[in-house]
């Protein structure tokens, strides 16, 4: 067996296909640690079932079905024209149309977007429902925009993308950067293109106009969900648990609420700036208006509570003593270095919220220390689950009560750890929830796409 710069170990059988993937993705470091991290745990599956191999399953599936880069050119309130460069990551349609989302940020480049939508692929696996991965968005950034200039981007992005859209065929959503305001101004840039009320072509929609109660909430609420049954399965409880949780946007903020009902006490939170620690527990209700309304720094949470809430500038929020640790910022925002001062203050469960936030080192140095790792493929697939649910109410002209969708949320998210659990101990690896993960996403596509043929 071999090893990279950031020590996964690759089976031999795999390396061929791993080399492959760096000769014709050149520059591309987080798709090629996405994809190392998966072929880092199917050394077995290929063992046990070795037409994987004969039939090129794994270089097939590292190859997107379609790539898609276009130009979008938009004017801003200045009356100056603005170039943007826009991409959508059509992965994989074995199981379903393709879905994922849309994310626009300045760091948004095609290694991005491949990234993430060869995680997607393994996610909505998981999920066990009738979905592909895909990923997708641009470099623009809306921050600091006005609403006119980010109608004007979304509505020249969607005259691009539309081609390429359906709710039988791909189906974006919101992602960073992308939230109720554009898909609004997607979907009626859609809708006036193709002179259609086709309501299941994107996710993430108002709910006046086809959307789905909890799809707001579902990435955090599913990431505690999951995080829960980690908890279980270990014969303990979140209740009376130390929590902390990176990040302070939506996926944070809802995972924040639903470990706070399951008892936990979140101690910390942050942003781009710094983060807060409260031990009394973080206060919600400041936390929304503060982000979601008023779109400040944490640092005025500090400011606002006084007491003895404190805000650290800079610094890492894992320096804070935790028992679950539920990263929900964004990519490799937790290293090795965190990863082991988690470990020394007693850190049991860690539960990726966000897509990969943990470094490959980090990875490796909580599963050596024996701390339950969680995976994002697995942790944070309660978003685009409900997202497909959201198809599903589209699909048959209907709305589900907000407890309703909850309720489906929390027995999928369930399902998916019980899956996650019970593939990880038939190879004789219990509790290796990143094995059980890859394992169980990567043999559910694989399968469907050997039964179709050389695709």
């Amino acid at each position: 067996m071999t090893t990279s710069a950031t020590e996964t170990i690759i089976d031999p059988a795999l390396q061929g296909a791993y080399q492959e993937v760096l000769r014709r993705n050149p520059g591309e470091h987080e798709f090629h640690q996405a994809v190392e991290e998966v072929l880092g745990s199917l050394g077995p599956v290929v063992s046990r079932h070795p037409h994987y191999l004969a039939e090129s399953v794994i270089e097939r599936l590292c190859e997107p079905e379609r790539q898609i880069i276009f130009r979008v050119p938009w004017t801003d309130d200045a009356g100056q024209v603005q170039i943007n460069r826009g991409f959508r990551v059509e992965y994989s349609s074995v199981l379903g149309p393709y879905k994922g989302g849309l994310r626009f940020h300045p760091s948004v480049l095609l290694g991005t977007v491949k990234f993430l939508g060869f995680e997607q692929i393994f996610k909505n696996a998981l999920t066990g429902l009738p979905i592909g991965g895909a990923k997708g968005g641009s470099d623009f950034d809306p921050k600091g925009r006005s609403d006119a200039e980010v109608m004007r981007f979304c509505q020249s992005f969607m005259t691009e993308l539309y081609r390429h859209l359906g709710e039988y065929t791909d189906v974006p959503a919101g992602d960073i950067g992308v939230g109720s305001r554009e898909i609004g101004y997607l979907f009626g840039q859609y809708k006036r293109i193709t002179n259609r009320y086709e309501a299941g072509v994107l996710t993430g929609k108002g709910l006046a106009w086809g959307g789905s109660r909890a799809r707001t909430e579902a990435t955090g609420y599913g990431t505690v969900y999951f995080a829960n049954e980690m908890v279980r399965h270990a014969g303990r409880s979140l209740d009376g648990q130390r929590v902390v949780v990176s990040g302070s946007g939506n996926v944070a903020i809802y995972a924040i609420e639903k470990a706070t009902e399951f008892g936990g006490t979140v101690v910390a939170a942050s942003d781009s700036s710094g983060y807060v620690v409260d031990e009394a527990g973080i206060d919600l209700d400041l936390l929304k208006d503060l982000k979601e309304v008023r779109r400040e720094r944490i640092v005025r949470y500090a400011e606002e509570k006084g007491g003895n809430v404190r805000f650290v500038e800079g610094g890492s929020i894992w320096d804070v003593p935790c028992d679950v640790a539920l990263p929900c910022a964004t990519q490799n925002e937790l290293d090795d270095t965190a990863a082991a001062t988690l470990v020394r203050n007693g850190v049991s469960i860690v539960a990726e919220g966000a897509n990969m936030p943990c470094t490959p080192g980090a990875a490796r140095t909580f599963r050596e220390a024996g701390v339950l790792f969680g995976p994002g493929k697995a942790v944070n697939a309660g978003g685009v689950a409900t997202s497909a649910l959201e198809m599903q109410q589209n699909a048959s002209r209907d709305s589900w009560t907000f407890e309703h969708t909850d309720e489906r949320l929390g027995d999928i998210m369930r399902n998916i750890h019980e899956r996650v659990v019970t593939t990880a101990e038939d190879y004789d690896r219990p509790g290796d929830y990143v094995f059980g993960a890859n394992a169980a996403g990567f043999t559910a596509v694989a399968d469907a796409m050997l039964a179709m043929g050389v695709i």
